[in-house]
């Protein structure tokens, strides 16, 4: 089994997305899972860049790494400095990681049109890079920026600038496709020559995905070959993203025969959580339909999917979720079939026939409220409320009795909101209001007051997304602003998610019904004493 070294770029290459911007405790604590999951190198930034790299690296010299080395990121020497005397080859050195990566050109069009010197002038400074550099690191690689790009426009000096690198002693040669414009199949091409004329040499890969292949030529030039797959978590990066990990790694462990090994033994089950770890600290949402670790991975909506799939996964999955530390989703909606609603009973606890009566009528029920608008397969807390509720559950933690929204226009611009609440718990009446920023904000924090003295823990939750839908065709309303809405609410405590979902033509309504099933489901998934316990 052949090792592939993965070399993590998400604190360098990752932060260039539009969207991420990390501190210097985010980046530390990205760090720290990075190597918890076993990837051989954590490129921490560029320390001549800017000062929260450069103290990245003065803090991470406190760590102690348990598997990974890390790297630092530069670039060639100034072509009209020395080595010796450049402020960015000294601020690597002073960094004191393990490795150095460092790019230069390998594309004449950068060299004769970006830094305006002579070819041959290039090919001298990435020589003298590399052999300054080389007595102060462990290892040094060189990243042969826009090396496809320059080998299909001059395939001789593109090969000239990697040689170069090597013989000045860099210990990987890593192949940029930069624009990411190469697809799989010539890129393959271009390594296999890359195999034949440096075959002593050890070469790397690294894909953006601007044609929405990094992932596949990954693993092409691994087939070619190369020995380290540079990528980020979740394939953040500029413009389209770089090399997506969470997909390049499961492909070569699961993919290849056996023939490859990314990560120590029992990590890749890690993967899911890693993925949605780093989703947090970069505040983003996470892409439901990323391959292996996105939550709709493996979720199945369609009730001949979910029939077969209880037979035998494999009729619709390629891998065990459980593999990448993801799990299987049963989804409902108005495709559901008998078999979705017995395969979420199970998941519950219960052992359902499929010909019982609650089982049609749940499926009846559910069929008529997505006509009405309700999405439950996004909604899933508020479909296991219901669930319950049609089951016999007849607990109530508390009952709304009414709400009054008022919107007033302040001073000319500013609106102020209040809402005023009054529900039951626990025999009493109680009776709040709030002010909020917007309606359903002032909704929430009366609901809450009046809730949250009988349960402490409301506290503990909080809104995390909150989305309106427009819906067509579910009423005989006039459009626009008559029209029905479905409001989604995703919310979480310290140790979930759930979401939950109301429908009217109201939208405060609508959003009144989301707050309730949300702060209900939390209720209800900390009732030790929740009915029934037996599920059988």
């Amino acid at each position: 089994m052949k090792t592939i070294e993965i070399y993590d770029t998400t604190l360098r290459d990752g932060v260039q997305d539009v969207e991420i911007n990390l501190s210097l405790t985010d980046k530390l604590r990205v760090a720290k899972v990075l190597d918890d999951l076993g990837v051989h190198y954590i490129e921490g930034g560029w320390p001549g860049s800017n000062p929260t790299d450069k103290q990245f690296f003065k803090e991470m010299q406190n760590y102690e790494l348990k598997h990974a080395r890390l790297a630092a990121f530069g670039s060639t020497h100034n072509p009209k400095h020395k080595p010796e005397n450049d402020a960015n080859l000294k601020s690597l050195i002073e960094a004191k990681p393990a490795v150095a990566t460092i790019f230069g050109k390998s594309w004449d069009l950068h060299v004769t049109d970006a830094l305006r010197i002579p070819l041959e002038r290039n090919l001298e400074i990435i020589k003298n890079s590399i052999a300054f550099l080389k007595p102060h690191f462990e290892d040094v690689f060189f990243d042969a920026e826009h090396f496809f790009d320059g080998f299909k426009e001059n395939r001789d000096y593109a090969m000239a600038a990697i040689k170069a690198a090597f013989d000045a002693g860099a210990g990987v040669l890593v192949l940029c496709d930069t624009n990411g414009g190469t697809l799989p199949d010539e890129l393959r091409s271009i390594c296999d020559v890359v195999r034949q004329e440096l075959p002593e040499a050890r070469f790397g890969i690294h894909t953006h995905n601007d044609s929405d292949t990094a992932v596949a030529s990954s693993v092409e030039a691994v087939k070619a070959g190369a020995s380290q797959v540079q990528g980020t978590i979740n394939g953040y990066g500029e413009r389209c993203g770089n090399a997506n990990l969470c997909s390049v790694i499961p492909a070569l462990e699961l993919k290849c025969g056996g023939e490859y090994r990314c990560l120590p033994e029992g990590k890749l089950s890690h993967l899911t959580t890693v993925s949605q770890f780093v989703n947090e600290v970069a505040n983003l949402r996470p892409f439901l339909r990323q391959p292996y670790v996105g939550r709709s991975a493996f979720a199945h909506k369609g009730g001949i999917h979910v029939s077969a799939i209880q037979r035998n996964s494999r009729t619709y999955e390629h891998i065990k979720p459980s593999q990448v530390g993801n799990e299987q989703r049963v989804l409902l909606s108005d495709l559901s079939g008998r078999s979705n609603i017995l395969e979420k009973a199970k998941k519950f606890g219960y052992k359902l026939d499929r010909e019982d009566a609650l089982v049609g009528e749940l499926l009846a029920e559910l069929k008529d409220r997505e006509n009405r608008g309700y999405e439950y397969s996004s909604a899933e807390a508020s479909f296991e409320l219901l669930f319950y509720r049609i089951m016999g559950w007849s607990k109530r933690y508390f009952t709304p009795i009414n709400f009054r929204v008022t919107d007033a226009l302040m001073q000319g611009e500013e609106v102020m909101s209040e809402a005023t609440v009054m529900v039951k718990v626990r025999g009493q009446v109680e009776h709040t209001a709030s002010t909020g920023e917007g309606p359903v904000n002032a909704m929430d924090r009366a609901l809450r007051k009046a809730v949250e003295r009988f349960y402490p823990c409301i506290s503990e939750v909080r809104l995390t997304d909150f989305k309106v839908r427009v819906l067509s065709g579910t009423t005989q309303a006039s459009p626009g602003t008559a029209s029905h809405v479905r409001v989604l609410i995703e919310s979480a405590d310290k140790d979930s998610r759930w979401s939950t979902v109301g429908v009217s033509h109201n939208i405060i309504f609508a959003s009144w019904n989301a707050l309730v099933d949300s702060l209900t489901y939390k209720l209800f998934k900390d009732d030790p004493r929740k009915w029934p316990n037996h599920k059988s």
